[in-house]
């Protein structure tokens, strides 16, 4: 047989013994450590994270160890799990002979609402007070910026944190979030919970009959006109009507799949979290419904890692439902829990299912879309958390003589010719932040001024960003346009998520942006270019004194139109905000038509839509 000249030629020092594998080899101890964190759970590559958290929480790192040791138990190159582990923001690894990091990690917010609250100076201060047995850590939002600034002691989170406080959670041995005073099973079902599911389920022949008190059997295509009547979109961010998901996914071959989006990291967004912190049985009879109308085998939660708390709930309640199914005789389909690992990315439905598999978290291609090709290769239904939230209240709503909703219930509430009501975000410079449940069509005036308590003490209204961070930022003199889809795009922003941050003349527009654009920067996940390099750019050019906005234009241009999802296209839509709103802040401003090629008539005020 021929040999490799390259074998051939080689020092025999350099050649491997005969079967001998490649690359290093897992200690025993290694081995004998990762089997009893693993236990019987299967080796599966799509629990490839779950099983890093287990070694990480067990741990407090990854070691090239047990990198090697896993990679080796699940049948995987160590390059395949090293890939995997070092792109997500959690997962601490350590090389050979290097330390561990400290046995107690502090993160605390540095995004924008916490920044307004004074997050950054507190992170300047914390690691001298704390000393060096612990770690300090700036990190983007952690979901709860109505209580900004946020420190996290281990996952124990530190509301409206001051460096007193945070001394004294790390001294009293504070580390676990604590379990949400929730609505259980019980308790849901006494208010009369899960008789929308029983209703779907004895129409659609799943259910010999409806539990008492569920009113009359609704059939499938029944359940999705009723939610098309009551107009219900994706509350996630991208608005796609609901029942058009829903009659798309239903449509294709299966076996199909369902997957919840809980990773909400957006900047200013943390209603998911009030969701599931109040009553999770909302959003899962929600689920339950849409698996039972579209057919899905199997349900995925992705909840993302900073709510531990939730995490915790969950498995609770989710333990209670298998055990006792709250339809009589119903069989539930598989559900499945899983946990992010800190990349915001993950967000995007299909850089989601990326990671479920055990992978990076790389937006793909599309198409196909995730409704055709989705999780494991198969039709999926992907929606946040306060889309099904909204389902099983829309069903319960009264019917007219033709089987649909009469208006009277959730669809009679909404302003300006809108439906419905929506969770709103709302931080910053109120004096009542939090998450409020208002209807859809308000505006930003009327939100502080009915929900908000009104501006903080001291503070006078100059601007807002109606999206979080990749909503744009619009001025107090468009404070009166209604808080909906379709909107604010012509203005160069969108509602996204409804995560609203409030700016008073206390605050610059350019700081805020530069807080942004340092988020997707940081949170980028690196497979396209103009993403990848254009947000480096953009963060670099944001910090000089005067703007050169032809230049930003050009750039915010290229990042919109070749960027492969949202992170990308959206990123620029503060900085134009910021040209086109409040060019007062910015000084000299370069002219405007520097670096534009040819033909291209654009102007920097110009800003096109959102995402």
């Amino acid at each position: 047989m021929h040999q490799n000249r390259l074998d051939q030629d080689s020092p025999s020092a350099y050649r491997r013994p005969p079967g001998k594998p490649k690359g290093r080899q897992p200690d025993e101890g290694g081995r004998e450590r990762l089997r009893a964190l693993l236990g019987d759970a299967p080796r599966r590559r799509d629990l490839l994270i779950e099983h890093l958290h287990r070694i990480q929480d067990a741990e407090g790192c990854l070691s090239a160890s047990m990198i090697a040791a896993l990679a080796d138990e699940m049948r995987l190159s160590q390059a395949e799990v090293f890939e995997v582990a070092s792109f997500y923001h959690h997962f601490d690894l350590v090389g050979d002979g290097a330390a561990p990091p400290p046995a107690l990690t502090v993160r605390v917010c540095e995004s924008i609402s916490c920044a307004m609250a004074g997050g950054e100076a507190l992170a300047d201060a914390l690691p001298a007070l704390l000393g060096a047995g612990v770690r300090v850590q700036r990190v983007p939002c952690v979901g709860r910026c109505e209580q900004a600034p946020v420190a996290v002691v281990g996952r124990f989170p530190v509301g409206a944190a001051t460096t007193d406080s945070v001394r004294a959670a790390v001294d009293g041995g504070l580390r676990e979030c604590p379990l949400p005073d929730a609505q259980d099973l019980d308790a849901y079902l006494a208010a009369g919970g899960y008789r929308a599911l029983a209703a779907v389920l004895a129409g659609s022949g799943a259910q010999g009959g409806a539990m008492g008190g569920a009113g009359p059997a609704m059939t499938r295509e029944q359940v999705i006109d009723r939610l098309e009547a009551a107009g219900l979109r994706g509350l996630g961010g991208a608005g796609f009507p609901a029942a058009r998901k829903w009659r798309a996914v239903a449509g294709e071959p299966g076996p199909r799949m369902l997957v919840v989006n809980a990773d909400e990291g957006e900047p200013g967004t943390f209603k998911d979290r009030h969701c599931l912190e109040t009553a999770p049985h909302r959003m899962l009879e929600g689920m339950l419904i849409a698996a039972a109308v579209v057919g899905c085998d199997d349900c995925w939660i992705y909840l993302r890692d900073e709510y531990a708390g939730v995490r915790a709930l969950l498995e609770r309640e989710l333990a209670a439902l298998r055990a006792r199914p709250p339809v009589p005789g119903m069989r539930l389909p598989g559900i499945h829990l899983r946990r992010g690992a800190g990349a915001y990315i993950c967000g995007e439905e299909s850089a989601l299912i990326e990671s479920l598999e055990g992978k990076r978290g790389m937006p793909r291609l599309r198409p196909p879309y995730v409704a055709q090709v989705g999780l494991f290769g198969r039709p999926t239904l992907a929606h946040n958390v306060e889309t099904l939230e909204r389902v099983a209240a829309i069903l319960a709503e009264p019917a007219g003589a033709d089987g649909r909703p009469d208006g009277s219930g959730w669809a009679a509430h909404g302003r300006r010719g809108r439906r419905g009501l929506r969770f709103f975000s709302v931080s910053g410079r109120v004096r009542q932040p939090g998450v409020k449940h208002a209807p859809a069509g308000i505006s930003l005036r009327e939100l502080i001024d009915e929900h908000c308590g009104g501006m903080a003490d001291g503070h006078e209204l100059y601007g807002y960003l109606p999206g979080g961070a990749s909503g744009g930022i619009l001025p107090a003199s468009l404070a009166d346009l209604p808080l909906d889809f379709d909107t604010l795009q012509p203005y160069g922003s969108f509602i996204g998520s409804a995560a609203i941050v409030v700016l008073s003349r206390q605050d610059l527009a350019r700081e805020a942006a530069v807080n942004l654009m340092d988020f997707f920067r940081h949170e980028s996940c690196g497979q396209c270019t103009p993403c990848r390099a254009g947000t480096a750019k953009a963060s670099k050019l944001l910090r000089a004194p005067d703007w050169d906005t032809g230049l930003l234009e050009e750039l915010s241009g290229a990042m919109a139109d070749a960027s492969i999802c949202g992170l990308g296209q959206a990123a620029p839509n503060p900085v134009r905000s910021v040209i086109r709103w409040f060019g007062h802040e910015l000084g000299g401003q370069a002219a405007p038509d520097r670096a534009r090629g040819a033909g291209d008539s654009r102007g920097p005020g110009d800003s096109g839509g959102g995402r």
